[in-house]
């Protein structure tokens, strides 16, 4: 998959020097962290055989300020680590949703292009959470393991043969919820994208009586996802406890061979309690990570997503940008297939078009008229030829250009939560008002918007459901022809529309034309095409005809050219094509 989109500069993923200035914090921290056993040792072999109440003063506050150190230097960890994740998470999100809106284009669900956003906020939330803290306390345990074989050997092996266990059990979880991990994300994208679905179709839903139905199959999407989320649970709940129940064996171990080495002599009482704390703290950080596993395994998926999204930006950023468009549209042997399955939709088409020039695409349905003006438009990706305006391949040109030069009316009208000036503007930093009433003039809508209340400052609601399907239509033909675009595409542009809206439509073909610009309709209608002076017929995913209007059909033959239908034994075996 590639986008077209500036590359992201990785300097703000060179997090290598916070790492280090972390781990060194870490180290601080860790060391800072004996503070409790050296006071108990200096508590029990000198304060109290020396029976010295100034000793012990001296000794308190000394611990009492080692204490309020490395609290702050936690504290102060903590937060490098919460401003490290938003600042992943505000570089990263807008690459990553790029990324998202793009992929429904190559094929994915709309669930599996959410997952990157999901990821980046798993990848924040890990960072402010406590995996990281113990992941940089891990590499600090061989100092209370040379501390606790510093009091004595014996304790020592103990304490690294407890160590051992406790990684075995880390590794176990790792290997045994690899595999249901995996099976989690797979159960939760099909939940996702079943929810979703649902959303989107609430009216069909509710009109037919489905609601029960579409219920029951989302209560057995998230049942199986569920099922998936409880094995990996129980499999790290269930090592986690193992984990706590040996800490604290290992620590009473610990005591009791302290206990022991004492009463042979080898040990001070003061070594026994220092040993079970050292010990306690060195085997924290194993415990953590076991208890954090998930999290840690979510969020190396996540980023693991992450630098694959990241890889898939192509760099732009050095291009040269090519001069407005004015002169023509060639394609040039296309084939297009299906992203999701790869069947062939269209196949060795070959056309050009001048300046001022209108091509109406008419066919039977499924005959791949569609597929063809979104591959103009670089909406699928061509497997094969290309797609040139002004000789420039369509890759040459960089967003820009479909932003001041590309007009696009699809098939269903999505209009964006917004207000109709936004909408039309396409979301302008700086909406140019005469632009915006232009558009709306030449689609015929100006006098429906200014009736309204709030006029071009009238919220549509998701989707636009504040409008009827006609009043959205010509609302996209307004955003389509906004700011006089070289290449306009209307994919069926009159499907909703009354008389009126008709009329208006020829006349924006029209104007089109006499500004020297390029029209391609997709037609369904005979209508759509009084305004046209080039047709192509599009049938089982080729061009079997183009050329002049009145070359290519009679007007007695035009209405059976848009309606026919083609028979199943006659459509091509390869072709499953789609409008």
């Amino acid at each position: 998959m590639t986008v077209g989109t500036a590359k992201p500069q990785y300097g703000f993923l060179k997090v290598r020097g916070i790492f280090a200035y972390l781990f060194c914090l870490s180290g601080i921290i860790n060391i800072l962290a004996l503070t409790g056993a050296f006071y108990m040792l200096q508590i029990y072999d000198r304060a109290l055989t020396s029976g010295s109440v100034s000793t012990l003063v001296a000794l308190s506050v000394l611990a009492i300020g080692l204490y309020l150190f490395q609290g702050v230097f936690d504290i102060l960890r903590s937060q490098i680590l919460i401003r490290l994740g938003a600042r992943l998470d505000n570089r990263l999100a807008p690459f990553a949703h790029t990324v998202a809106i793009e992929m429904p284009r190559y094929g994915y669900s709309t669930a599996e292009a959410m997952e990157r956003g999901r990821d980046v906020d798993t990848l924040r939330g890990f960072l402010a959470g406590q995996g990281p803290i113990a992941l940089f306390d891990l590499p600090w345990m061989p100092l209370y393991l040379a501390f606790v074989w510093l009091l004595h050997p014996m304790l020592g092996l103990l304490t690294i043969g407890g160590a051992i266990v406790l990684g075995l059990i880390a590794a176990t979880t790792e290997l045994m919820t690899r595999r249901s991990a995996q099976s989690m994300i797979r159960t939760s994208v099909t939940r996702s994208s079943v929810a979703d679905s649902n959303a989107r179709n609430a009216d069909i839903l509710h009109a037919m009586g489905m609601t029960g139905r579409a219920v029951e199959r989302f209560e057995r999407a998230n049942r199986s996802h569920l099922d998936c989320q409880t094995r990996t649970s129980d499999i790290s709940g269930t090592l986690s406890g193992l984990s706590k129940v040996l800490r604290m064996i290992l620590q009473s171990a610990v005591l009791g061979l302290g206990a022991f080495l004492a009463i042979r002599g080898d040990l001070s009482p003061g070594a026994i309690i220092a040993s079970s704390i050292v010990t306690a703290r060195a085997l924290a950080p194993v415990d953590q990570v076991i208890a954090q596993w998930k999290g840690i395994v979510s969020a190396r998926r996540s980023h693991h997503r992450l630098t694959e999204t990241l890889a898939v930006l192509r760099d732009k950023s050095g291009q040269i940008e090519l001069p407005s468009p004015h002169q023509s549209l060639v394609v040039d042997n296309v084939t297009t297939v299906a992203p999701h399955s790869g069947a062939v939709l269209v196949s060795d088409v070959s056309f050009a078009l001048k300046a001022g020039q209108a091509l109406g695409l008419i066919g039977p349905s499924g005959g791949g008229k569609t597929t063809l003006a979104r591959s103009i438009l670089g909406i699928w990706p061509i497997l094969r030829g290309s797609i040139r305006i002004d000789g420039a391949d369509l890759n040459q040109w960089n967003e820009n250009f479909f932003d001041r030069h590309v007009g696009y009316l699809p098939q269903d009208v999505a209009l964006m939560e917004g207000t109709i000036a936004d909408n039309i503007s396409r979301f302008a930093k700086v909406p140019d008002a005469r632009k915006i009433i232009s558009a709306a003039k030449a689609a015929g809508i100006h006098e429906m918007i200014v009736h309204l209340r709030e006029g071009y400052q009238t919220e549509l609601g998701p989707h636009g459901t504040a409008l009827s399907a006609g009043q959205r239509q010509r609302i996209g033909l307004a955003r389509a022809l906004y700011g006089d675009p070289f290449l306009v595409v209307l994919d069926e542009p009159n499907s909703n529309l009354d008389a009126e809206g008709e009329e208006a439509l020829t006349q924006a073909i029209a104007s089109v034309r006499q500004r020297g610009g390029i029209l391609v309709i997709v037609a369904h209608r005979p209508s759509s095409l009084q305004a046209v002076d080039m047709v192509g017929v599009v049938q089982n995913g080729r061009l079997v005809a183009f050329g002049p209007k009145d070359e290519i059909v009679q007007p007695s033959k035009v209405r059976p050219l848009v309606v026919e239908r083609t028979a199943p034994s006659e459509r091509s075996p390869r072709s499953h094509v789609g409008e």
